[in-house]
């Protein structure tokens, strides 16, 4: 199983209906790539190793009140404490209009899912829920949404996602479930706002699959929980406000593959910066890694557009 990432935010979200907070658990990452390279990664937030049996996912397909067109797949094997389990499509040939999943992104799996229809089919407008036996405790879209029928290429920040305001975050790209999340959406929501829980990055970027960052992990040597807020994100002009309840050290930029491409170290023990990175980075997806003076640290996969 993979390990996860210490990942701390302090972003408040509401949902429609809760379970007890990191107790149970939920989708982490949404991958909605090229072809077939479609992913789920599940979260499990608690200190406690769990089964997978009796848990399945179930895509219901372009707006349909039910699992019946969009396939079921149960869930083997069990997922660490703090950890990750992810499912990739299972397609490993081409085959007329429906090309072979890259098996990169299948090397990457805990589980293959089966063969068409299964839910790691998904193409932005289909709801993908988490059962256990018989309750829903996690969902991705929104179930029974009328829009998505009507042809809607999927969900975004603002209805009636048709295009004509705000912009369709769930087709061709990679969701990444906010570190503020602690617990699945139990109940179907009206509407189905994607950024009030998720994080969008570029289609096909696999980067983070396999660890999840969450304010649910607390580090063996950590005494207290540190908080952060970066926002705007996505940010327009490349100007970033940090916020934190601990005294920062140093701030740091990280891109895709791992390189530190802007430094700033802070010498006044302040709990906040405005960090301007629009002359040093060029658009797309980094990590904001904050280093705190007590020797701990959080960070933030942002968005430079």
């Amino acid at each position: 199983m993979k390990k996860t990432l210490l990942f701390l935010g302090m972003l408040s979200t509401a949902v429609a209906a809760q379970a007890q907070n990191c107790s149970e658990i939920f989708i982490s990452e949404y991958v909605e790539g090229s072809g077939n390279d479609k992913a789920v990664e599940l979260y499990n937030p608690t200190g406690s190793a769990i089964s997978l049996t009796g848990y399945r996912i179930e895509r219901f397909s372009n707006g349909d009140n039910t699992s019946n067109a969009g396939g079921v797949t149960n869930l083997t094997g069990t997922i660490q404490p703090y950890s990750t389990f992810v499912i990739t499509n299972g397609q490993t040939t081409t085959q007329p209009n429906s090309p072979a999943c890259s098996p990169t992104l299948q090397a990457m799996a805990d589980q293959l899912d089966h063969a068409y229809p299964a839910p790691t089919y998904m193409n932005g407008n289909d709801a993908i829920a988490l059962f256990k036996n018989t309750l829903m405790i996690d969902l991705m879209g929104k179930i029974g949404d009328a829009a998505m029928g009507q042809g809607a290429y999927g969900w975004g920040d603002q209805p009636p996602y048709d295009g004509s305001v705000g912009r369709i975050w769930t087709e061709n790209h990679t969701l990444i479930r906010k570190a503020s999340i602690k617990t699945g959406v139990t109940a179907n929501p009206d509407p189905f706002i994607v950024n009030q829980q998720w994080d969008s990055l570029p289609k096909d970027t696999w980067t983070q699959l396999g660890s999840h960052t969450c304010d649910c992990f607390l580090g063996l040597n950590e005494n207290k929980l540190n908080t952060l807020s970066i926002y705007p994100n996505p940010s327009a002009d490349g100007i970033l406000y940090i916020n934190t309840n601990n005294a920062i050290e140093t701030i740091e930029i990280v891109d895709l593959l791992g390189k530190v491409v802007a430094k700033e170290v802070r010498n006044d023990q302040s709990t906040a910066a405005v960090v301007t990175l629009t002359d040093k980075l060029r658009k797309g997806s980094y990590l904001v890694r904050i280093n705190f003076t007590d020797k701990s640290s959080s960070q933030q996969s942002i968005i430079i557009e």
